[in-house]
């Protein structure tokens, strides 16, 4: 087996993880293992598992660049205004929040910049990006675990937002019935 196909099948696998701890986040969220309640074994395992699966894109795109069907320039073009509106989206989103909002750990309720318009600006900038990215890598195996990264973090604001809820309270709820999830 290939350092591609290895790489490809650990993403694949550490996506698989994350979307299993996403699921049982939602379906159990009193027995949640994101967002923690507290710093434990599964806060670091996730974020063990997501800071692999972010790190391992890169080398994909480089290691399987250009072996799918789309090698026309254009793709540079299509791509790059999708590229700049996920960075803004993932940038402001990231500076509002603050570092420790972002991890995972309370520290203030946000509904300022980005927050107004949508409760989740990290994860649609991350959408735009990853596509963007799927486009000008032209490779079938960036697309897919690009596009597992993209529903896992579809996924996490049904896992987080209980636990957003139980922080914040009321305010929560009534910014939640405000902004919408994603745009």
């Amino acid at each position: 087996m290939s350092l591609t196909d290895s790489l490809f099948y650990a993403n694949v696998t550490a996506q698989g993880l994350l979307f299993l701890g996403a699921a049982w986040s939602i379906a159990f969220p009193a027995k949640r293992i994101y967002p923690m309640k507290s710093k434990n074994v599964w806060f670091y395992a996730m974020w063990l598992l997501f800071y692999f699966v972010l790190l391992s894109h890169p080398a994909l795109v480089v290691l399987d660049w250009n072996s799918g069907p789309w090698t026309s320039p254009m793709r540079f073009i299509l791509a790059g205004p999708v590229f700049a509106v996920g960075v803004a989206f993932l940038v402001t989103g990231m500076a509002t929040l603050g570092l420790k909002n972002t991890s995972g750990i309370r520290d203030g309720f946000v509904a300022r910049g980005p927050y107004r318009f949508t409760r989740n600006p990290q994860y649609v900038g991350d959408a735009f990006i990853f596509t963007s990215v799927s486009i000008v890598a032209n490779s079938e195996l960036v697309l897919v675990t690009h596009l597992l990264t993209v529903l896992v973090f579809v996924l996490a604001p049904l896992a987080e937002e209980p636990w957003l809820v139980e922080q914040y309270g009321e305010k929560y709820a009534d910014y939640r019935r405000e902004v919408p999830r994603f745009l």
